[in-house]
């Protein structure tokens, strides 16, 4: 089996340079025409981001999705990241802590609490991993790294891909249920590139899940990156399914009105408008990975914290031309749903 260390530095290697991504597929963010306010009477200082999630409040809808851990080079990208996140009032999510769990000593590719105090801080495990662990055992993780909630990944896609990937699914809705009950902080069901239907909204919601983030398609296609880590004889089948997902759009869009208290909306968010759409769609906040990775990469701390106040800026802005004050009035925003997107609500809502 290949290293777990070396798994996530092929990861981070893929995502800030490598041909990850989708080549048709798109987050139909663009189908969504938010409707422009001439009259909006408002001032831009008036405009309020804020949001409470998970009993936290920050300063705007903004998480920085969960990429990595494990290695030495992770436990410098998490802290930057992290004390970014302390500093602009957004969430921060850990990548997969199963390193973690097999391997004790990657414990501080994971630390962040001491740069990041006050931040809405999201642990990490992945389904599989979850079903064959104790509940103490996953408490275990969550109170190693602070976590506020743990997410529960589900990646089926990205592990039939993998040369020594995980392949079987079972126990899943079982083991929602079980962690629903016990674990001591709320359970965040998360994808990885793919999308949330429908129909495994109301499945997890049926358990007792709270929270999701439908990490949709259109951004990285983790089967791709899966694909360029995989023999000469899986490729094939990588290339079959690269295009595999429900775009992030359709994803939150169908998810929305289940009832959840939160919807991150993760995949492919390149921009303040995407995360204005994403609001008006029913999303709670979104989730950015991989464009504030190449920013840290290309620009340092300074680079990634002047990525992230531009998506602030055309957030705000978005919302002063929708006469927005704030994002509950965003989220009830005059809207057109254009083309696929609305064959996707139409065909894929729930029956």
């Amino acid at each position: 089996m290949t290293d777990i260390s070396q798994r996530k530095a092929d990861h981070l290697d893929l995502a800030e340079s490598g041909d990850v991504g989708f080549r048709k597929t798109t987050t139909l963010f663009e189908c969504v025409r938010l409707v422009h306010d001439a009259l909006p009477e408002l001032a831009l200082d008036e405009i309020d981001t804020g949001v409470t999630l998970l009993g936290k409040r920050l300063s705007a809808p903004i998480l920085i999705a969960g990429m990595t851990g494990g290695h030495e080079r992770a436990r410098t990208i998490n802290r930057e990241l992290a004390s970014i996140a302390e500093e602009r009032g957004y969430a921060f999510g850990l990548g997969s802590q199963r390193a973690l769990h097999l391997r004790p000593e990657t414990r501080e590719s994971y630390a962040v609490r001491d740069v990041a105090p006050n931040a809405l801080v999201l642990g990490n495990v992945g389904m599989v991993q979850a079903a064959r662990m104790t509940t103490a055992e996953i408490e275990d993780l969550v109170g190693q790294v602070g976590a506020d909630a743990l997410c529960v990944h589900l990646n089926p896609a990205m592990e039939l891909i993998q040369d020594d990937g995980d392949r079987d699914f079972r126990s899943g809705l079982e083991t929602l249920a079980r962690l629903c009950r016990e674990l001591s902080v709320p359970v965040i069901v998360k994808e990885t590139g793919s999308g949330l239907s429908a129909q495994v909204g109301a499945r997890v919601r049926a358990v007792g899940v709270r929270h999701v983030d439908v990490s949709g398609a259109g951004g990285t296609s983790w089967v791709a990156v899966e694909m360029h880590r995989a023999s000469p004889e899986r490729r094939p089948l990588g290339e079959t399914f690269r295009e595999w997902g429900i775009p992030t759009a359709a994803s939150v869009a169908l998810v929305a009105p289940l009832g959840f208290d939160t919807v991150f909306a993760t995949g492919g968010i390149q921009s303040g408008l995407d995360v204005a759409k994403a609001i008006a769609l029913g999303a709670t906040a979104a989730g950015i990975a991989r464009p504030v990775l190449q920013a840290l990469d290309r620009g340092g701390r300074t680079g990634a914290l002047d990525w992230l106040v531009r998506i602030e800026t055309e957030l705000k802005t978005a919302m002063l031309l929708t006469g927005a004050r704030d994002l509950g009035a965003l989220r009830t925003a005059p809207r057109v749903i254009l083309g696929e997107l609305a064959e996707w609500m139409r065909q894929a809502r729930t029956p």
